[in-house]
């Protein structure tokens, strides 16, 4: 695990997102609503994540969503990558007729799909202390599903 988290410390330095990233893990020390824009490339899907698992503020699993299977599959193995691990343990993902996670996994990288099915399966959100919607501005009626049981029927986005 040491190995892994110097991996992630050594890339998230050369990210953009690593200066606001001390603020972003005091934010999740006490609210759980969090709308983060920054440009792409920026690392706030591959790091954001794992530096929230790493710091402890989470008890349970961490939820990302990405509207594209494609997409799902390579954060998924980009963020297992950083953590040192094969994909399944610490990081795993699901997406329609593939999952690759197992009883460790506390970070599921899904699609929209999926993540209507947990929650319809899961209505408390039971086991999972957070979720991410990456690609926010990328809408669709199954992400739109999604925000009505999480309450965030109030988010708006400008374009």
């Amino acid at each position: 695990m040491k190995a892994a988290r110097l991996s992630v410390c050594c890339f998230r330095q050369s990210l953009p997102i690593s200066e606001t990233l001390p603020e972003i893990l005091d934010h999740f020390q006490s609210e759980r609503d969090l709308v983060l824009q920054a440009p792409t490339g920026a690392g706030k899907t591959t790091i954001v994540p794992l530096a929230l698992l790493e710091s402890g503020h989470v008890d349970g699993k961490v939820i990302l969503l990405q509207p594209r299977r494609l997409t799902a599959l390579s954060v998924a193995k980009r963020m297992a990558d950083l953590w040192g691990e094969p994909l399944g343990e610490t990081i795993g993902y699901r997406i329609r007729h593939e999952s690759v996670v197992s009883n460790r996994t506390r970070v599921e990288v899904v699609t929209e799909g999926v993540l209507v099915r947990m929650l319809n399966n899961n209505p408390t959100l039971e086991g999972i202390s957070c979720i991410f919607f990456d690609e926010f501005h990328e809408r669709s009626v199954e992400s739109d599903l999604s925000f009505a049981p999480l309450g965030l029927s109030h988010v708006r986005v400008s374009s």
